[in-house]
Protein backbone atom coordinates (compact mmCIF):
# COMPACT_ATOMS: atom_id res chain seq x y z
CA UNK A 1 0.00 0.00 0.00
CA UNK A 2 1.44 3.22 -0.94
CA UNK A 3 -0.27 6.78 -0.29
CA UNK A 4 0.04 9.97 -2.72
CA UNK A 5 -0.84 13.44 -2.22
CA UNK A 6 -2.38 15.29 -5.22
CA UNK A 7 -2.61 19.38 -4.91
CA UNK A 8 -5.41 21.21 -7.00
CA UNK A 9 -4.54 24.66 -5.94
CA UNK A 10 -4.24 25.81 -9.45
CA UNK A 11 -7.83 24.90 -10.07
CA UNK A 12 -11.45 25.67 -8.32
CA UNK A 13 -12.20 22.20 -5.91
CA UNK A 14 -15.66 22.69 -6.08
CA UNK A 15 -15.45 22.31 -9.67
CA UNK A 16 -13.18 19.49 -9.23
CA UNK A 17 -15.29 17.70 -6.36
CA UNK A 18 -18.77 18.31 -7.86
CA UNK A 19 -22.09 19.36 -6.05
CA UNK A 20 -22.12 17.05 -3.24
CA UNK A 21 -19.12 15.43 -4.35
CA UNK A 22 -20.70 14.15 -7.44
CA UNK A 23 -17.17 13.95 -9.07
CA UNK A 24 -15.44 12.57 -6.66
CA UNK A 25 -18.14 10.12 -6.31
CA UNK A 26 -17.46 8.87 -10.07
CA UNK A 27 -13.67 8.77 -9.39
CA UNK A 28 -14.05 6.28 -6.44
CA UNK A 29 -16.62 4.23 -8.64
CA UNK A 30 -13.44 4.34 -11.81
CA UNK A 31 -10.99 3.01 -9.00
CA UNK A 32 -13.05 0.65 -6.43
CA UNK A 33 -10.01 -0.72 -4.99
CA UNK A 34 -8.15 2.70 -4.19
CA UNK A 35 -9.04 4.62 -1.24
CA UNK A 36 -10.02 8.53 -2.10
CA UNK A 37 -10.39 11.02 0.51
CA UNK A 38 -10.53 14.75 -0.36
CA UNK A 39 -9.12 17.46 2.23
CA UNK A 40 -9.53 20.99 0.96
CA UNK A 41 -7.74 21.54 -1.86
CA UNK A 42 -5.76 18.24 -1.74
CA UNK A 43 -6.38 14.78 -2.64
CA UNK A 44 -5.15 11.71 -0.90
CA UNK A 45 -5.06 8.38 -2.56
CA UNK A 46 -4.04 5.01 -0.77
CA UNK A 47 -3.90 1.70 -2.74
CA UNK A 48 -1.36 -0.77 -5.21
CA UNK A 49 1.37 1.77 -7.01
CA UNK A 50 -0.01 0.64 -10.36
CA UNK A 51 -4.01 1.80 -10.04
CA UNK A 52 -2.44 5.01 -8.03
CA UNK A 53 -0.41 5.74 -11.16
CA UNK A 54 -3.77 5.60 -13.69
CA UNK A 55 -5.92 7.45 -10.96
CA UNK A 56 -3.14 10.56 -10.73
CA UNK A 57 -2.68 10.55 -14.97
CA UNK A 58 -6.58 10.76 -15.14
CA UNK A 59 -6.77 13.53 -12.18
CA UNK A 60 -3.64 15.39 -14.07
CA UNK A 61 -5.95 15.24 -17.38
CA UNK A 62 -8.95 16.86 -15.32
CA UNK A 63 -6.80 19.39 -13.82
CA UNK A 64 -5.45 20.23 -17.03
CA UNK A 65 -8.93 20.72 -18.85
CA UNK A 66 -10.32 22.85 -15.68
CA UNK A 67 -7.26 25.20 -16.11
CA UNK A 68 -8.09 25.34 -19.76
CA UNK A 69 -11.20 26.09 -19.16
CA UNK A 70 -12.70 27.01 -16.07
CA UNK A 71 -15.62 24.31 -15.45
CA UNK A 72 -16.48 20.82 -16.33
CA UNK A 73 -20.20 18.91 -16.33
CA UNK A 74 -20.25 15.66 -15.29
CA UNK A 75 -20.27 13.95 -18.03
CA UNK A 76 -16.96 15.50 -19.30
CA UNK A 77 -15.85 14.21 -16.52
CA UNK A 78 -16.95 11.04 -17.00
CA UNK A 79 -15.36 10.90 -20.62
CA UNK A 80 -12.45 11.39 -19.21
CA UNK A 81 -12.33 9.10 -16.72
CA UNK A 82 -13.51 6.68 -19.45
CA UNK A 83 -10.60 7.32 -21.82
CA UNK A 84 -8.57 4.28 -22.48
CA UNK A 85 -5.63 5.48 -23.98
CA UNK A 86 -4.50 8.90 -22.70
CA UNK A 87 -3.68 10.30 -25.92
CA UNK A 88 -7.56 10.22 -27.10
CA UNK A 89 -7.85 12.35 -23.49
CA UNK A 90 -4.83 14.21 -24.28
CA UNK A 91 -6.60 15.15 -27.68
CA UNK A 92 -10.01 16.38 -26.11
CA UNK A 93 -8.12 18.16 -23.49
CA UNK A 94 -5.78 19.60 -26.10
CA UNK A 95 -8.77 20.72 -28.62
CA UNK A 96 -11.13 21.79 -26.28
CA UNK A 97 -11.12 25.61 -26.37
CA UNK A 98 -10.94 25.69 -30.38
CA UNK A 99 -13.96 22.79 -30.40
CA UNK A 100 -16.94 25.80 -29.59
CA UNK A 101 -19.37 25.84 -32.54
CA UNK A 102 -21.51 28.40 -30.89
CA UNK A 103 -21.42 31.49 -29.17
CA UNK A 104 -25.64 30.85 -27.62
CA UNK A 105 -27.14 33.59 -25.63
CA UNK A 106 -26.48 34.25 -22.01
CA UNK A 107 -23.10 33.28 -22.81
CA UNK A 108 -23.79 29.55 -23.49
CA UNK A 109 -21.36 27.85 -25.56
CA UNK A 110 -22.36 25.20 -27.87
CA UNK A 111 -19.52 23.03 -28.75
CA UNK A 112 -18.80 19.08 -29.77
CA UNK A 113 -18.63 17.04 -26.76
CA UNK A 114 -17.95 13.46 -27.78
CA UNK A 115 -15.20 12.30 -30.14
CA UNK A 116 -17.90 11.24 -32.06
CA UNK A 117 -19.69 14.66 -32.19
CA UNK A 118 -16.02 15.91 -33.20
CA UNK A 119 -15.44 13.42 -35.76
CA UNK A 120 -18.79 15.10 -37.85
CA UNK A 121 -17.71 18.44 -37.07
CA UNK A 122 -14.63 17.08 -39.14
CA UNK A 123 -16.57 15.21 -41.15
CA UNK A 124 -18.92 18.11 -42.18
CA UNK A 125 -15.71 20.69 -42.49
CA UNK A 126 -13.88 18.43 -45.14
CA UNK A 127 -17.42 16.99 -47.17
CA UNK A 128 -20.41 18.69 -48.41
CA UNK A 129 -22.64 15.82 -47.50
CA UNK A 130 -22.80 13.79 -44.06
CA UNK A 131 -24.57 10.92 -42.78
CA UNK A 132 -24.57 11.18 -39.25
CA UNK A 133 -26.49 7.72 -37.78
CA UNK A 134 -27.17 6.81 -34.20
CA UNK A 135 -29.81 6.02 -31.30
CA UNK A 136 -31.64 8.89 -29.71
CA UNK A 137 -29.85 10.87 -27.42
CA UNK A 138 -26.14 11.12 -29.17
CA UNK A 139 -26.59 14.95 -30.47
CA UNK A 140 -26.73 13.98 -33.72
CA UNK A 141 -29.42 16.91 -34.62
CA UNK A 142 -28.07 19.28 -32.37
CA UNK A 143 -24.54 18.82 -33.46
CA UNK A 144 -26.12 19.06 -36.99
CA UNK A 145 -27.86 22.37 -35.89
CA UNK A 146 -24.69 24.36 -34.23
CA UNK A 147 -22.82 23.41 -37.73
CA UNK A 148 -25.68 25.41 -39.64
CA UNK A 149 -25.55 27.93 -37.56
CA UNK A 150 -22.24 28.29 -37.33
CA UNK A 151 -21.97 28.23 -41.55
CA UNK A 152 -24.73 31.18 -41.69
CA UNK A 153 -22.90 33.20 -38.77
CA UNK A 154 -19.80 33.14 -41.01
CA UNK A 155 -21.68 33.84 -43.97
CA UNK A 156 -20.60 30.33 -45.45
CA UNK A 157 -24.16 29.76 -46.34
CA UNK A 158 -26.98 32.35 -46.77
CA UNK A 159 -29.82 30.03 -45.25
CA UNK A 160 -30.41 27.13 -43.33
CA UNK A 161 -33.24 24.98 -43.64
CA UNK A 162 -34.38 22.22 -41.56
CA UNK A 163 -36.61 19.69 -42.65
CA UNK A 164 -37.89 16.01 -41.56
CA UNK A 165 -40.65 13.67 -42.89
CA UNK A 166 -43.76 13.93 -41.42
CA UNK A 167 -44.53 10.54 -39.92
CA UNK A 168 -45.74 11.03 -36.97
CA UNK A 169 -45.36 8.25 -34.34
CA UNK A 170 -48.29 6.65 -34.85
CA UNK A 171 -51.07 9.56 -35.96
CA UNK A 172 -51.69 10.61 -39.52
CA UNK A 173 -51.15 14.79 -39.50
CA UNK A 174 -54.94 14.53 -41.20
CA UNK A 175 -56.66 14.35 -37.87
CA UNK A 176 -54.55 16.81 -36.09
CA UNK A 177 -56.34 20.40 -35.50
CA UNK A 178 -55.34 23.77 -36.39
CA UNK A 179 -53.40 25.07 -39.54
CA UNK A 180 -50.45 23.29 -40.99
CA UNK A 181 -48.37 25.08 -39.10
CA UNK A 182 -49.72 24.12 -35.81
CA UNK A 183 -50.17 20.34 -37.43
CA UNK A 184 -46.35 20.65 -37.94
CA UNK A 185 -45.07 22.21 -35.21
CA UNK A 186 -45.24 19.64 -32.45
CA UNK A 187 -43.29 17.44 -34.87
CA UNK A 188 -40.71 20.17 -35.89
CA UNK A 189 -39.73 21.09 -31.86
CA UNK A 190 -36.62 19.50 -31.32
CA UNK A 191 -35.14 21.42 -34.57
CA UNK A 192 -36.67 24.77 -32.95
CA UNK A 193 -35.28 23.81 -29.65
CA UNK A 194 -31.67 23.41 -30.63
CA UNK A 195 -32.19 27.12 -32.72
CA UNK A 196 -33.43 28.59 -29.46
CA UNK A 197 -29.98 27.31 -27.48
CA UNK A 198 -27.67 28.46 -30.07
CA UNK A 199 -29.65 32.28 -31.65
CA UNK A 200 -31.20 34.87 -29.22
CA UNK A 201 -35.11 34.64 -29.52
CA UNK A 202 -35.60 38.34 -31.37
CA UNK A 203 -32.90 37.96 -33.94
CA UNK A 204 -34.13 34.03 -34.64
CA UNK A 205 -37.63 35.72 -34.73
CA UNK A 206 -36.46 38.20 -37.80
CA UNK A 207 -34.68 35.13 -39.36
CA UNK A 208 -37.89 33.13 -39.35
CA UNK A 209 -39.86 35.75 -41.15
CA UNK A 210 -37.27 36.38 -44.00
CA UNK A 211 -37.17 32.71 -44.42
CA UNK A 212 -33.44 32.96 -43.83
CA UNK A 213 -33.90 30.03 -41.19
CA UNK A 214 -36.71 27.68 -42.60
CA UNK A 215 -38.37 24.30 -40.86
CA UNK A 216 -40.53 22.34 -43.35
CA UNK A 217 -41.56 19.20 -43.84
CA UNK A 218 -39.06 17.11 -46.33
CA UNK A 219 -42.44 17.44 -49.02
CA UNK A 220 -41.72 20.90 -49.25
CA UNK A 221 -38.77 20.39 -50.33
CA UNK A 222 -40.11 18.92 -53.68
CA UNK A 223 -39.18 20.80 -57.36
CA UNK A 224 -36.67 23.46 -55.06
CA UNK A 225 -32.93 23.45 -55.85
CA UNK A 226 -31.39 24.71 -53.00
CA UNK A 227 -28.24 26.78 -53.70
CA UNK A 228 -26.20 28.63 -50.46
CA UNK A 229 -27.83 26.41 -47.85
CA UNK A 230 -27.24 24.60 -45.16
CA UNK A 231 -29.86 21.62 -45.28
CA UNK A 232 -30.44 19.17 -42.29
CA UNK A 233 -32.71 16.08 -42.72
CA UNK A 234 -33.54 15.11 -39.83
CA UNK A 235 -35.06 11.27 -38.78
CA UNK A 236 -34.15 10.14 -41.60
CA UNK A 237 -34.95 6.42 -41.00
CA UNK A 238 -38.53 7.80 -41.80
CA UNK A 239 -38.00 8.47 -45.36
CA UNK A 240 -38.94 6.23 -48.31
CA UNK A 241 -36.23 5.42 -51.00
CA UNK A 242 -37.54 8.41 -53.15
CA UNK A 243 -37.95 10.78 -50.68
CA UNK A 244 -34.75 10.14 -49.65
CA UNK A 245 -33.14 10.46 -53.61
CA UNK A 246 -35.42 13.50 -54.11
CA UNK A 247 -34.27 15.47 -51.18
CA UNK A 248 -30.03 14.11 -51.99
CA UNK A 249 -30.97 15.92 -54.97
CA UNK A 250 -32.45 18.76 -54.42
CA UNK A 251 -29.20 20.14 -52.87
CA UNK A 252 -27.72 23.51 -55.56
CA UNK A 253 -24.33 24.86 -55.85
CA UNK A 254 -22.52 25.92 -52.66
CA UNK A 255 -24.66 24.09 -50.53
CA UNK A 256 -23.70 21.41 -47.74
CA UNK A 257 -26.21 18.84 -46.03
CA UNK A 258 -26.37 16.67 -42.83
CA UNK A 259 -28.54 14.00 -43.03
CA UNK A 260 -29.24 12.44 -39.66
CA UNK A 261 -31.33 9.02 -38.80
CA UNK A 262 -31.76 6.23 -35.90
CA UNK A 263 -32.67 2.89 -37.60
CA UNK A 264 -33.69 1.31 -34.67
CA UNK A 265 -36.71 3.59 -34.60
CA UNK A 266 -38.32 3.30 -37.43
CA UNK A 267 -42.07 4.98 -37.66
CA UNK A 268 -42.70 4.42 -40.92
CA UNK A 269 -46.23 2.03 -41.72
CA UNK A 270 -45.38 -1.74 -41.79
CA UNK A 271 -45.39 -1.82 -45.85
CA UNK A 272 -42.57 1.04 -46.21
CA UNK A 273 -39.57 0.29 -46.48
CA UNK A 274 -37.00 3.07 -44.79
CA UNK A 275 -34.63 4.56 -47.96
CA UNK A 276 -31.79 4.99 -45.17
CA UNK A 277 -30.34 2.05 -45.17
CA UNK A 278 -30.29 1.51 -48.71
CA UNK A 279 -29.13 4.99 -49.51
CA UNK A 280 -26.00 5.00 -47.01
CA UNK A 281 -24.89 1.69 -48.23
CA UNK A 282 -25.12 2.48 -52.35
CA UNK A 283 -24.08 6.02 -51.48
CA UNK A 284 -20.83 5.23 -49.15
CA UNK A 285 -17.97 5.15 -51.61
CA UNK A 286 -18.64 8.47 -53.30
CA UNK A 287 -16.01 10.96 -52.53
CA UNK A 288 -17.41 14.08 -50.54
CA UNK A 289 -20.06 11.86 -48.88
CA UNK A 290 -18.59 11.62 -45.29
CA UNK A 291 -20.47 8.89 -42.92
CA UNK A 292 -20.55 8.85 -39.36
CA UNK A 293 -21.44 6.58 -36.31
CA UNK A 294 -22.79 7.71 -33.15
CA UNK A 295 -23.23 5.09 -30.55
CA UNK A 296 -24.16 4.89 -26.64
CA UNK A 297 -20.66 6.77 -25.76
CA UNK A 298 -21.64 10.00 -27.23
CA UNK A 299 -24.72 9.98 -25.13
CA UNK A 300 -25.30 13.77 -23.39
CA UNK A 301 -28.75 13.09 -21.54
CA UNK A 302 -29.42 11.91 -18.26
CA UNK A 303 -26.38 8.64 -17.55
CA UNK A 304 -29.19 6.54 -17.71
CA UNK A 305 -29.94 6.70 -20.88
CA UNK A 306 -27.02 5.36 -21.73
CA UNK A 307 -28.25 2.24 -20.21
CA UNK A 308 -31.80 2.06 -21.40
CA UNK A 309 -30.03 2.05 -25.14
CA UNK A 310 -27.41 -0.76 -23.72
CA UNK A 311 -30.71 -2.79 -23.13
CA UNK A 312 -32.60 -2.19 -25.82
CA UNK A 313 -29.74 -3.47 -28.39
CA UNK A 314 -29.35 -6.09 -26.03
CA UNK A 315 -33.21 -7.54 -26.69
CA UNK A 316 -32.64 -6.45 -30.92
CA UNK A 317 -29.51 -8.59 -30.39
CA UNK A 318 -31.41 -11.44 -29.37
CA UNK A 319 -34.76 -11.36 -31.56
CA UNK A 320 -32.11 -11.63 -34.52
CA UNK A 321 -30.28 -14.19 -33.18
CA UNK A 322 -34.01 -16.11 -32.46
CA UNK A 323 -35.07 -15.07 -36.07
CA UNK A 324 -32.10 -17.20 -37.85
CA UNK A 325 -32.19 -19.73 -35.80
CA UNK A 326 -35.70 -19.88 -36.53
CA UNK A 327 -34.95 -19.92 -40.36
CA UNK A 328 -32.17 -22.50 -40.08
CA UNK A 329 -34.31 -24.88 -38.42
CA UNK A 330 -36.87 -24.66 -41.07
CA UNK A 331 -34.35 -25.10 -44.09
CA UNK A 332 -33.17 -28.54 -42.27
Amino acid sequence: MTDTIISLDSVNPIEFFGVNNGKLDLLKKKFPLLKILSRGTQIKISGAPEQIETAKEKIELIVQYLERNGNLSENYFEQILGGDDATTVDNFVERNPNDILVFGPNGKTVRARTANQKRMVAAADKNDIVFAIGPAGTGKTYTAVALAVRALKNKVVKKIILTRPAVEAGESLGFLPGDLKEKIDPYLRPLYDALDDMIPADKLGYYMTTRTIEIAPLAYMRGRTLDNAFIILDEAQNTNDLQLKMFLTRIGANAKAIITGDPTQIDLPRNQQSGLDKGIRILKDIDGIAHIQLDEEDVVRHKLVKAIIKAYDKEHERLEELQANHHQHHRR
